[in-house]
């Protein structure tokens, strides 16, 4: 599965319409909430079950997006992170099932 087209839409969800004329809509709040680099799995490790995370307009705000090989998007945030490195798997799985969150 890959990606045919990628964008922001409304600046607040990124929008994917896959090779198998399915589409995914991920909140970008979602995106940073899950954000796979290390450092961010480090942080949220340390958080307790009832942490709400409440980000600025410029961590969610998207200045880049990347392909990465076959298999991955690397996004770069308007706060400069950019480490993380979301598996195309791993983001049609946040569609399918984070997708209501806030």
């Amino acid at each position: 599965m890959l990606p045919v087209q990628i964008k922001v839409i409304e600046k607040k969800y990124l929008h994917i319409k896959w090779d198998d004329n399915t589409e995914s809509k991920i909140k970008l709040a979602n995106l940073r909430k899950y954000c796979p680099c290390a450092n961010c799995t480090g942080e949220k490790e340390n958080q307790s079950l009832s942490y709400i995370p409440i980000y600025s307009n410029e961590q969610l705000t998207i200045t880049s997006i990347n392909i990465v090989g076959n298999y991955a998007l690397n996004i770069i945030w308007k706060d400069g992170h950019n480490t993380g490195i979301y598996e195309f798997n791993f983001l049609k799985n946040i569609s399918d099932n984070i997708a209501a969150e806030a």
